[in-house]
């Protein structure tokens, strides 16, 4: 009896380091304290008082109107992640309204924590993904049209262009109250304080005129 309380024992330890995870994150890094004084977020975001809650919390209404589109990409993602939309904390979901004047770019970008899912309301867009490493960095491309659907794999590189000459329109929804947004040239040539030339010429095989260019347009 013994040796078989010690071997359910031992599985039941087993399944539960087995099964155990850590829940999904939802910000960029959370630094441990001790003292719960110094605790600054729940979840990412303190919780409203219940008995004071309005209709009004679940309604964002800034999708009305289009985004400005007069920028050097010629496009526009207006966000409504928990930032903008509080009512979203802990529902682990988000959307965003893409405006896109012709041949405008959302360039590349990773959400790293949310996948994305893009519905195309108006206009031609060229949209794609590329896969990691391990799947030796194969580009998905599509050409959507209105009422078509994409889907974008959490984490992954991926991009829109409208290649129309009318003006597009799409929304993304995504898998997360916070996804996260990584726009890769932003990230790689503008980062604060600038990574050393050094590092960029060699990752890109280019000279470091060209590095210390595209640092200056960041």
């Amino acid at each position: 009896m013994m040796k078989f309380l010690l071997t359910f024992v031992l599985l039941a330890l087993a399944s539960c380091h087995a099964f155990a995870s850590d829940p999904s994150p939802l910000q960029d890094f959370c630094v441990a304290v001790n003292d719960p004084n110094s605790a600054v977020f729940v979840n990412g975001k303190f919780c409203k008082d219940p008995k004071l809650v309005i209709a009004d919390d679940f309604s964002f209404t800034k999708f009305r109107y289009p985004g400005s589109t007069s920028n050097p990409l010629g496009s526009k993602v207006t966000t409504a992640f928990v930032d903008q939309f509080p009512g979203l904390n802990t529902l682990g979901i988000a959307t965003a309204r893409l405006d896109f004047a012709p041949y405008g770019l959302n360039p590349p970008h990773i959400h790293p924590r949310g996948t994305e899912m893009l519905l195309v309301v108006e206009g031609t867009l060229h949209v794609g993904f590329v896969t990691s490493n391990q799947l030796n960095n194969t580009l998905f491309t599509k050409v959507l049209t209105k009422g078509d659907v994409f889907v974008f794999p959490q984490g992954l590189i991926h991009f829109q262009l409208n290649i129309g000459q009318t003006n597009a329109l799409a929304f993304a929804f995504l898998s997360s109250q916070n996804p996260g947004l990584i726009t890769i040239a932003n990230t790689v040539f503008g980062s604060k304080p600038p990574i050393n030339v050094d590092v960029l010429t060699k990752a890109f095989q280019v000279d470091n005129k060209l590095i210390n260019y595209l640092q200056a347009q960041s």
